[in-house]
């Protein structure tokens, strides 16, 4: 979840986007935004993909990273 974080925030500051916009451009609210900002670990999917799909991306399957 945190590279998810990062990717949203660096997408949003480069489009110049507040939170508000982002959460109004994807038709979610901004204390849901602010929550996928901060890292939440629970979070609905079909909203955050509501998010992604402002840039051309979609949550998926990948290998997990060992530790």
């Amino acid at each position: 979840m945190h590279s998810l974080r990062l990717f949203v925030k660096q997408k949003r500051k480069e489009l110049r986007l507040t939170q508000e916009d982002l959460a109004l451009n994807a038709g979610v609210g901004l204390r849901f935004v602010r929550d996928l900002e901060q890292g939440k670990k629970t979070l609905r999917m079909d909203k955050v993909n509501d998010i992604l799909a402002l840039f051309g991306k979609e949550v998926g399957v990948i290998d997990k990273i060992q530790e």
